[in-house]
């Protein structure tokens, strides 16, 4: 099916696994190409209410694919760049949660792959960096826009003007990630998260990413008419009368489309 992804779908869970691990799976054209298709299926599949994205190897993702962006025109390489940041926005726009498991090396291009994700776990053994300036470039695939919103201005700037490189633990300090387990417990602990995500309301958590997503580049009254807008369809589902009737009734709620 794919020919640098691994594709898996177990008990509603996309398992997404990117496999150059030759190249610390670095993010060339045709990785960018497969992980818009999966992207597709995992929001088409309605067997599928929520993926896990990780590396093969010892890398999440270590970058774009530099062997093929030494030679690149300007104009191919803002192409390029332009691929890279439609995946990016792919990953924010699917209705379905993305967890990234970031298992080791995620520079570059795999720190704005994770970025993207909805939610973040690392490994004990994760890095993370923007080092684009060594290269005489900047981040281009969402990095100077996203970083900054995760762990603030300020901090964005450092990481991107100094191309440092943090471990987990300084990743979860800035809120860079939302959890730190050891690597042999990161699958595991993503399922866990992924399991209980599966639990609520399929509908509210849709509009849930919509309303987050969108309503964070807004001033907080917008989005809080955004956020208004988005309650209505929960609103009016069949979920939110089970989900209130079961909290009424001291059960478990049972979704319909669980």
């Amino acid at each position: 099916m794919f020919e640098n992804l691994k594709y898996e779908v177990k008990d509603g869970i996309a398992y997404v696994t990117v496999n150059r691990p030759k190249s610390l799976n670095a993010l060339s054209k045709e990785v960018l190409s497969e992980l818009d298709e999966a992207l597709d299926k995992i929001n088409e599949d309605p067997e599928v209410k929520i993926a896990i994205l990780t590396g093969e190897g010892r890398a999440f993702v270590a970058g774009a694919d530099i062997s093929q962006m030494v030679n690149l025109t300007g104009i191919e390489g803002q192409e390029m760049m332009k691929q890279g940041a439609r995946v990016m926005n792919h990953i924010e726009d699917i209705d379905k949660p993305v967890i990234a498991a970031v298992n080791g090396f995620a520079l570059g291009g795999g720190c704005e792959l994770a970025m993207a994700c909805d939610i973040r776990i690392a490994s004990e053994k994760a890095k993370f960096g923007q080092p684009e300036v060594n290269l005489g470039i900047i981040p281009g695939f969402g990095g100077t826009q996203r970083l900054p919103r995760l762990v603030g201005k300020g901090m964005g700037k450092y990481l991107i003007m100094t191309a440092e490189y943090i471990d987990a633990q300084e990743a979860y300090r800035i809120g860079l990630v939302e959890k730190v387990v050891a690597p042999e417990d990161l699958i595991a602990e993503c399922e866990k998260v992924a399991k209980t995500i599966m639990a609520k309301a399929p509908i509210a958590i849709k509009a849930a990413k919509i309303a987050v997503n969108n309503g964070i580049m807004l001033d907080v009254k917008t989005g809080v008419a955004l956020e208004g807008e988005a309650c209505g369809a929960p609103f009016c589902s069949e979920d939110r009368v089970e989900g209130m009737k079961a909290f009424l009734e001291k059960r478990d709620a049972k979704f319909e489309n669980k």
